[in-house]
Formats: structure tokens, sequence, C-alpha cells
């Protein structure tokens, strides 16, 4: 079975209400970039990318989740702006970076308001076997721009925090297909 066709799809056609910004949710492999490239095929929707960037700007410079906590605070604080411009001139956007924190969906929280838009935020709950499996196969394809071991995984999960009913988001879930 695809990765693509292991996430139970809860996808519509785009908002007919304006640009949206799209948010994801989940563990490291749990199908969040799969997803932010499936949301991206909506027309005038624009995919950004933190792996991407951070790949570019920083591959040896991030050795440690100390350094990507610093190097990703760096790249929020210049993307944010162009995120809200972007979304203000009427496209929406799949921002693929993570909303596993109460402080990172905090910053997203404030894209929404400054460019007054829509927002999804698609939280994937794939369990840490399912995470882990496919952590192992795209360690395998050497694919991904970022190489994590399962002890790295075990220790970004430990940060992992579930967007809360009180954190106000209009949250879409997306759970493994069963059976």
């Amino acid at each position: 079975m695809s990765e693509s066709s292991t996430i139970q799809e809860k996808v519509g056609p785009a908002p007919a209400h304006g640009p949206t910004l799209y948010l994801l949710c989940g563990k490291i492999a749990a199908g969040k970039s799969t997803l932010a490239r499936r949301l991206s095929a909506h027309p005038a929707t624009l995919l950004i990318s933190e792996d991407h960037w951070t790949s570019q700007l920083f591959s040896g410079d991030l050795k440690t989740i100390e350094d990507y906590g610093r190097l990703s605070a760096r790249l929020r604080a210049a993307m944010g702006p162009h995120v809200v411009d972007i979304l203000r001139q009427g496209l929406s956007v799949v921002l693929d970076f993570p909303a596993n924190t109460v402080s990172n969906r905090n910053w997203l929280r404030s894209l929404i308001a400054q460019a007054d838009v829509a927002h999804e935020l698609h939280l994937l709950e794939a369990p840490d076997t399912l995470c882990k499996q496919r952590l192992r196969a795209r360690i395998a394809r050497g694919e991904h721009p970022f190489q994590v071991s399962e002890a790295e995984y075990d220790l970004f999960t430990s940060y992992f925090v579930p967007p809360g009913p009180d954190e106000g988001f209009n949250v879409v879930v997306h759970t493994p297909l069963q059976g």
C-alpha cells in the first residue's frame, strides 16, 4: 500500500471563501508532507515547506534538536511576513511547518490573525508503530532532506502536543485506514 493511500482522505475542494492557510500537525513520518502536496494541488495554492528551506539554508548546521529549535525560529521569523503577504494577495498557502507544539501553533495563529484568512489545521493521528515503519522506509530510500533516527524520532515526539479545543483551530482529523 502506498503512503498516500494509508491516510483516510477528509479533504474536500478548496474553500470558496477566499484564501486559506492550511496547517499540518503530526509526528515525524505521519504523512504531513504527502498531505501538504495533495492540498497544494488546489487552484491558487502555494506550498511552503520547512524541510526544503532548512535543508537549503542550514543543512550543515542542523545537528541537534537545539539547532533545529534555533534555526527553525529564524526561518519562521523570516517567512512569517512573506506568508502573510501571499495570503493577502489572495493565494492560499499550505504551510508544511509542524504545528506540533502550542508555541508553534501560537505563531501560526498570529499569521492567521495578521492575514485575516480562513484556516484548516490538519491533524494526522498516526500511531508510533506506523510512523517508525514509514521512517525506516524513508531512511532506506534516502530521498528525504533530513534523516532522523528512531532515537531522534522519540526525542522529537516527546515534545508533540496535539491541538486542544481551547486553541480555537478548525481541525480536520486524518487517521490511518484500518485493515
